[in-house]
């Protein structure tokens, strides 16, 4: 059997989806005569009819090899796209480039990553989607921001050590470091038991604080929010306090913590995967990025 054209079994499915040659006609925008034209080209070819054809409006029947056909023809329509959107990826300028993120690295790094990617490649199209903490995938994408190592044959990049700080009301302890411990039994405001909280959580008990949690909501600003009403304290990470500008916050105290929550934020890749131009420069922006970053903290 020679090879068999895309477009032909593009055009069968077409017809087994719509159910005559001519609706299928309308939808790929052949003439009728071009679809039958296809389907005895790609009949030839597999040495076997693929439709039975009653005639008039009712609808045609797929054979047996048709089905066969039809099976490996959808597999190889598949692959045959995802090569085409490697191919768009992978071009420059007017490539693609699909980002996991989170919410820290989206509000701090991945702005200055993205302005300088449309400065340099204005038809660029990038596009961003949330990772879940709890199990993130690099599946399609192309980069993957995390905070920890990833399952998968990937590649990654370490862009820094992001500490957490304690956030209190002004007065609540003295300038400078805080002992973890004193937080034992202190009244605290936090985010519910994500990944990241329940990390974080478990790294102040080793330390032996357990504090004790008065409310547990979603976004950095509700946190501080209830920590400038007296509610209690919080545990944040350094980029959410950047982001939110809690050091210029006559109402807020920042302390570090001794020992101090830290974790570690990497850029992740696949590792058999040809990196566009386009990937390769937003790996090095992000490191320039964190760099600026770890140096202020």
């Amino acid at each position: 059997m020679t090879d068999v054209e895309l477009r032909h079994l593009r055009t069968m499915a077409a017809i087994a989806e719509e159910g005559t040659f001519g609706r299928a006609a309308e939808r790929l925008g052949y003439t009728q005569s071009s679809v039958s034209q296809q389907i005895a080209a790609l009949e030839k070819t597999v040495g076997g009819a693929v439709f039975d054809r009653p005639g008039g409006p009712r609808p045609v029947r797929i054979t047996p090899l048709g089905e066969v056909v039809l099976a490996h023809g959808r597999d190889l329509l598949t692959k045959a796209e995802l090569l085409n959107d490697a191919v768009d990826r992978f071009r420059a300028g007017n490539g693609r480039i699909d980002i996991g993120t989170f919410q820290s690295v989206t509000n701090l790094i991945l702005p200055d990553v993205i302005r300088r990617l449309l400065d340099e490649h204005p038809g660029c199209d990038i596009r961003l989607s949330d990772v879940q903490a709890n199990d993130p995938q690099l599946g399609d994408l192309d980069l993957l921001f995390h905070d920890g190592p990833i399952e998968g044959d990937t590649e990654h990049v370490k862009l820094l050590d992001e500490p957490y700080l304690l956030v209190t009301g002004v007065g609540a302890h003295p300038d400078g470091p805080v002992r973890a411990k004193l937080l034992d039994d202190a009244p605290m405001v936090a985010w519910p038991l994500t990944f990241h909280q329940t990390w974080l959580e478990r790294e102040l008990a080793r330390a032996g604080a357990r504090p004790r949690i008065v409310f547990r909501t979603t976004g950095h600003e509700t946190i501080l929010s209830m920590v400038r009403a007296g509610i209690g304290s919080a545990v944040l990470p350094w980029l959410a306090l950047y982001g939110c500008d809690a050091w210029s916050d006559d109402q807020l105290s920042l302390h570090p913590l001794q020992p101090s929550p830290t974790r570690e934020m990497y850029l992740h890749w696949h590792a058999k995967r040809t990196q566009s131009p386009l990937a390769i420069q937003a790996i090095d922006l992000a490191v320039e990025a964190a760099g600026n970053l770890a140096r202020q903290m």
